[in-house]
């Protein structure tokens, strides 16, 4: 049984967090960490939790913890690791994209690895410090990571992707509020998002020769998950593309490719990326969906926590969509 700590736990990726490991067979939940409502029950941010745990938020920081979740806003994880020194035994799971480009891995001696288990599995293994992957990073990373490993990724490469709105936090702003979200849809940063300096690091440590993504990110009028799409040139037939995503994923745990075209309900509520091939002349269409808290926040993190501390990979992370 390992001890962990959560900071930022009032959030939505920490309200994911404590669901998750409240029911992780192998983790002890030591402390939540807000600096808004020290002092207050976690159900008065979690509601749903009402009943199931008395923990409350505290402001004091146990360094000595076994594993510790960084939740904070982009940018705050670097200025609270420099204020507080944990313990060289505690491994740190940062949920920012504060350490996930190689530009900016590294702080006071502690080199992040980039958290992607497709991917990156050996070095998670490995690693003390995990920068854990943004979520559209995730969904978009996914489905185009068996072409660049294949070298097939020469060519111009189109995403659009939608995401609900718990993608842009718990904080209220004029596009997360319920009245400007209903029965609308925008699209935000195009070929801009943040998000791209991750994809493109990913794809180019299998392909050096990757041709420009361009990337249209879009709000959704829902609360959660991903659905991108994503097309490039591909001169191989159907069943070579299948071939080729079901190699690249034959050991992945939570990646599936699907036969069938695939929806939202069917991976929000869980851990898992499904992806579905469609081919169009010699354009292959990808289609990859995620729930943007679970495999593409907090999820994820406790998968990398698992992978870290030789835990089964899937402990704690058997759950089940909400398909009707």
């Amino acid at each position: 049984m390992i001890k962990a700590g959560i900071i930022g736990g009032s959030g939505y990726t920490g309200g994911e967090l404590i669901r998750i490991l409240l029911n992780h067979p192998q983790v002890e939940i030591d402390f939540v960490f807000s600096t808004t409502r020290a002092g207050k029950e976690v159900a008065t941010a979690h509601p749903d939790l009402l009943g199931i745990t008395e923990m409350t938020f505290t402001n004091v920081v146990n360094l000595n913890v076994d594993v510790v979740f960084l939740c904070l806003g982009h940018g705050n994880s670097m200025a609270f690791l420099k204020e507080n020194s944990f313990s060289d035994s505690t491994r740190i799971i940062d949920l920012s994209n504060d350490f996930r480009l190689q530009m900016s891995n590294v702080i006071e001696g502690k080199k992040f690895v980039y958290g992607l288990p497709e991917l990156y599995k050996s070095q998670i293994q490995k690693a003390k410090y995990i920068a854990n992957p943004g979520c559209f990073a995730t969904a978009i990373q996914l489905a185009l990571l068996p072409m660049a490993k294949a070298g097939l990724l020469k060519n111009d490469i189109h995403v659009n992707a939608v995401t609900g709105s718990t993608g842009a936090g718990v904080g209220q702003s004029e596009t997360s509020h319920f009245s400007w979200r209903n029965n609308n849809a925008s699209w935000y940063k195009p070929f801009t998002h943040q998000h791209l300096g991750e994809i493109n690091e990913s794809l180019h440590a299998l392909q050096s020769d990757v041709g420009a993504l361009f990337f249209i990110p879009n709000r959704g009028n829902f609360t959660r998950g991903i659905l991108a799409t994503a097309y490039t040139q591909f001169k191989g037939s159907l069943a070579d593309a299948h071939s080729l995503y079901k190699n690249f994923y034959s050991d992945a745990v939570f990646t599936h490719i699907s036969e069938d075209p695939i929806n939202l309900k069917q991976v929000v509520n869980t851990n898992q990326c499904h992806i579905h091939l469609h081919k169009h002349g010699d354009t292959l269409l990808i289609t990859s969906v995620i729930d943007n808290l679970l495999k593409g926040a907090s999820g994820q993190a406790v998968q990398n926590m698992n992978l870290m501390f030789g835990f089964k990979e899937s402990e704690g992370l058997h759950l089940k969509a909400g398909v009707f």
